[in-house]
């Protein structure tokens, strides 16, 4: 069984309000933008006056505030501190993002150096799904061949690849981070019960940065995209679990919060049942769905149920479902 044992979030000082972004002339306002993607405000790594002058039109020449990996290093803090457990005892940190800093090495490796971690690192990436992507991989790894501990983490330092003259993406997109740890040989009171992973590689030009570019995605089909498989993930997970999944707690990609109230009225899921941050923060990538896991980390209790279920670029989409009880 995999055991969830403490989440962790950051986000970045900087705020990109929809007045800010009124102020760059890129013929938006508030009410278009809460109009169609509900968002108020996002957080940014990025000099807010460097980033009003330049518009980040040359990706990789922004001024920045933080590095993608102090900004893990800051959401792994909190997760251990939740956890209740020590940087020597985490044996693996695997990690992903949808803006790397570097090829190579694996963005996991600087990560872990930031946070003062000695371990084995990986990153294993499927953009906004990598959140699933790891848990779907360390669900069905052998146990025996697991360490003690696992860290996934996640920063996305994603608008210093965002086009902020084009507004479709600019009112988009924020950013941050989160942390959580994971073990198959300690229990605690949350673990996963269910996971599910797939692929549509045929679609991989719907959503993509090319290296060095800025940020491009369908967006139309890209959200038609992002709704059908939330919803089917979610009815693939029912099929799995004898309670119905709308009375759980449900957290999905924060991808606008326009996409996220069509998904929870396809499938009935109550106001009060839905997670979300993508108002105050921006969709922040795979960020996104697990920040808001660790926001909400004192608000689950015993006989608690989570399904988060994420979608993005490949076309990939994944989910899980999180059963909280008494420590095990």
């Amino acid at each position: 069984m995999l055991y969830i044992h403490g989440a962790g979030h950051y986000h970045p000082d900087n705020i990109i309000d929809n007045a800010f972004l009124e102020s760059l002339g890129i013929e938006t306002s508030n009410e278009w933008i809460i109009e169609r993607v509900g968002i108020k405000k996002r957080h940014t790594v990025m000099d807010l006056d460097d980033l009003k002058n330049t518009l980040n039109q040359k990706v990789g020449t922004a001024k920045v505030n933080e590095t993608s990996a102090e900004m893990g290093a800051k959401a792994i803090d909190m997760a251990l501190n939740r956890a209740g457990i020590q940087k020597q005892d985490i044996g693996m940190v695997i990690s992903a993002t949808c803006a790397p800093a570097y090829s190579l090495p694996a963005n996991a490796s600087v990560i872990a150096a930031e946070a003062g971690i000695d371990a084995f690192t990986v990153d294993i990436t499927s953009a906004c799904s990598s959140f699933a992507s790891h848990v779907h991989f360390l669900n069905h790894m052998d146990e025996a061949a697991m360490p003690d501990y696992m860290l996934c983490v996640i920063p996305e330092s994603w608008t210093t690849t965002t086009d902020f003259s084009d507004r479709r993406t600019a009112v988009l997109i924020g950013d941050g981070a989160a942390a959580v740890i994971f073990s198959k040989k300690h229990s605690t009171n949350m673990h996963v019960i269910n996971t599910a992973m797939t692929s549509d590689p045929a679609g991989w030009d719907k959503v993509q940065t090319k290296t060095g570019e800025h940020f491009f995605q369908d967006g139309l089909s890209v959200q038609k995209f992002a709704i059908k498989k939330t919803v089917a993930t979610f009815r693939q997970l029912q099929k799995q679990i004898d309670e119905p999944l709308n009375a759980h707690y449900f957290i999905s990609h924060q991808a606008n919060l326009t996409m996220l109230k069509s998904v929870c009225r396809k499938l009935g899921i109550q106001d009060n049942k839905h997670l979300y941050n993508v108002d105050e923060y921006g969709n922040c990538g795979a960020a996104g769905a697990p920040s808001v896991l660790s926001q909400n980390w004192d608000l689950f209790k015993a006989g608690d149920f989570i399904t988060l279920i994420v979608v993005g670029a490949g076309l990939t989409w994944g989910g899980m479902t999180i059963a909280v009880g008494e420590t095990a």
